[in-house]
């Protein structure tokens, strides 16, 4: 949550798998350092409070996009006219502030005038630290469900716990080289 460590956690749903990953663990020495358990410990503490700012400004910034002329369709369940909210619904009770933005056609001269003068959002593919990032992506490389065939590029957006508003401010001057360059 402070953007400082990465940790996870392995499960298992049977004795045999546990056995695996056990084994896998002792032959590559994998672990966990002291100093990453402690910085895991200290943003657990404060979780809660912010993931519920994560949700609450990632909804007011997916609310402006949308309404946004270069915007397509933002992807965000927790939208209540996204295609995904009603499942989204059934199976959470809050949302990250992580989501993506289709933008209508655009060159990728166009995309990179707009990323590249943000001044409040970092270039990055992380998720949950306090900071805004955004990034292009294109998942048609590993989609297999379904076909990834836009007719715009994609961004990738994690909302952070700056004021919402300025985060705003920061897309729409973005949006404005995005027209800029055409």
């Amino acid at each position: 949550g402070h953007s400082d460590a990465m940790l996870g956690v392995v499960t298992c749903r049977d004795a045999e798998s546990l056995e695996l990953v056990r084994a896998w663990w002792n032959m590559t020495g994998l672990c966990a350092g002291p100093d990453d358990i402690y910085l895991g410990t200290r943003g657990i503490r404060t979780m809660s409070v912010r993931l519920a700012r994560h949700q609450e400004n990632a909804m007011r910034v997916a609310t402006w996009l949308q309404g946004r002329p270069e915007v397509e369709r933002v992807l965000y369940p927790a939208l209540p006219d996204d295609p995904g909210h009603a499942i989204w619904k059934r199976d959470f009770t809050g949302a990250s502030g992580l989501f993506g933005l289709l933008l209508n056609p655009a060159s990728p001269e166009a995309v990179a005038a707009m990323l590249d003068g943000l001044e409040l959002f970092g270039m990055g593919s992380s998720w949950g630290g306090f900071e805004s990032l955004i990034v292009p992506s294109d998942p048609s490389a590993w989609r297999t469900a379904t076909v990834w065939n836009p007719a715009g590029p994609l961004l990738r957006l994690h909302i952070g716990l700056e004021d919402p508003e300025d985060l705003i401010a920061d897309l729409e001057a973005g949006f404005a080289r995005l027209r800029a360059a055409g």
